[in-house]
């Protein structure tokens, strides 16, 4: 995948020397909460994560989750992407950032972007979303994005319920 450019932010795929910084997001309160510990405790953990994780994707299927910095000065802020789950027919997306940068429109910016790159570039028609059903602030980002609530679901290794919401073509033009 080519970079993703957008008026704040550069979104691009993550290699191994994104280490330190999967370390710290995927330890931060609110990913641990809201997506789940995936048990990277070390450097080693994290470049592990991003190996069998987003690179893997990125051979397997053409996408998976990207860096997320900002245009100005290059500060990785967060992660977003699209994912290809074993038990699901549907591609998704996915959203996760540092504290310091969640409200600022950031998540918003950068799922767009991504949503238009699967749609236009990889012609992925039917992109979901999965959330948890108390994460109101995503709840919120994926309905601002035009997704529609279309019911529950139990993803595998997720002991509770999801919030499913659907995409429908188009969605670039959203401001």
């Amino acid at each position: 995948m080519q970079s993703l450019i957008t008026e704040r932010l550069i979104i691009r795929e993550f290699s191994l020397s994104d280490d330190e910084f999967i370390l710290r997001l995927l330890n931060e309160e609110t990913f641990l909460r809201y997506i789940g510990d995936k048990g990277v405790r070390s450097l080693d953990d994290a470049r592990q994560y991003l190996s069998s994780g987003p690179l893997s994707s990125y051979e397997a299927h053409g996408f998976g989750l990207c860096h997320v910095a900002q245009k100005s000065d290059g500060t990785p802020i967060g992660m977003c992407g699209l994912l290809r789950r074993d038990d699901q027919r549907h591609p998704d997306i996915g959203f996760a950032f540092l504290p310091e940068y969640q409200a600022s429109g950031y998540a918003f910016e950068s799922a767009r972007a991504m949503l238009a790159y699967g749609q236009k570039q990889m012609s992925l028609n039917n992109i979901v979303a999965f959330v948890n059903p108390d994460n109101e602030r995503s709840i919120r980002l994926l309905t601002r994005l035009g997704m529609t609530f279309c019911g529950n679901i139990r993803l595998a290794g997720i002991d509770h319920d999801q919030n499913m919401y659907c995409a429908r073509p188009g969605l670039e033009e959203i401001a």
